[in-house]
C-alpha cells in the first residue's frame, strides 16, 4: 500500500492575481504535471473578498466548504449557499461562478479534473461508512484529525487539513473513525481516461 499525506500547512500559499484569496495547490496528476498539463489537481483556498472564480474551460470542478462561514456560489441554475455541513456542489470550470462570503473569510476545498483526461468526484464522508471504488486514484482530505483505515486496518492517523492520497487503490474498503456522527472530511477520486 502506498499512501502519500500532504498537510496544507507544508504547502506554501500562491497569493490570487485579483487579491481575493490564496491557494494551496496539494496535488496534481500526473506527477510532476505543468499548470498547463494537469489531469486532475486538489487544492485548498482560503477567501478572503467576494469576487469571481477563475475560468476554466473544459474543466470540471468541485467546491466544497471546510471551515469558516461558508460562501454564497452564483450559477446558471441558481445561488448555492455553501457552509462546512453542505455536500459539495460540481459545476463546469467555464462558468466562473461569482464568489459571496458570509460574513467573514473561509477555507474550502477544490477538486478539477479536464474531462477529455478523465473522470473525477468528490463526497462528503459519513462516519464509519465504508467508501469501494474501482479508481485509480483515491483520496480524503480532512478538516479534522481523524484516523483512515483501508480493508480494516488503520493505514493513517490524519492530522487535521491533510490530503492523503494512493494511486493503487483500486477496490480497497477505505472508512475514516472519528467522535463525531458527521467527520469534516471529503473522499476524491481520479480515473484518468484509457488511451486510445
Amino acid at each position: 500500500m502506498s499512501l502519500q499525506l500532504i498537510e496544507t500547512r507544508r504547502i506554501p500559499a500562491q497569493a490570487w492575481r485579483n487579491g481575493g484569496g490564496s491557494t494551496h495547490e496539494l496535488f496534481t496528476w500526473p506527477a510532476g504535471a505543468t499548470p498547463d498539463s494537469w489531469q486532475m489537481r486538489v487544492s485548498v483556498a482560503e477567501i478572503t473578498r467576494d469576487g469571481p472564480f477563475s475560468v476554466y474551460e473544459g474543466v470540471d470542478r468541485w467546491f466544497a466548504v471546510v471551515d469558516g462561514a461558508g460562501v454564497v456560489l452564483t450559477l446558471p441554475d441558481g445561488r448555492h449557499m455553501l457552509d462546512p455541513q453542505s455536500p459539495p456542489v460540481r459545476f463546469d470550470g467555464g462558468l466562473a461562478p461569482h464568489c459571496s462570503l458570509n460574513h467573514r473569510d473561509t477555507r474550502d476545498l477544490n477538486l478539477m479534473v479536464r474531462r477529455d483526461q478523465g473522470r473525477g468526484s468528490m463526497l462528503r464522508v459519513k462516519n464509519d461508512d465504508e467508501w469501494l471504488s474501482s479508481a485509480t486514484l483515491r483520496a480524503v482530505y480532512v478538516a479534522e484529525p481523524l484516523t483512515l483505515q483501508i480493508d480494516d486496518a488503520d493505514a493513517a492517523q490524519l492530522p487535521a487539513h491533510t490530503l492523503a492520497v494512493s494511486t493503487y487503490a483500486r477496490r480497497q474498503r477505505w472508512r475514516v473513525r472519528g467522535d463525531s456522527d458527521t467527520p469534516a472530511a471529503w473522499w476524491i477520486e481520479f480515473e484518468p481516461r484509457a488511451s486510445p
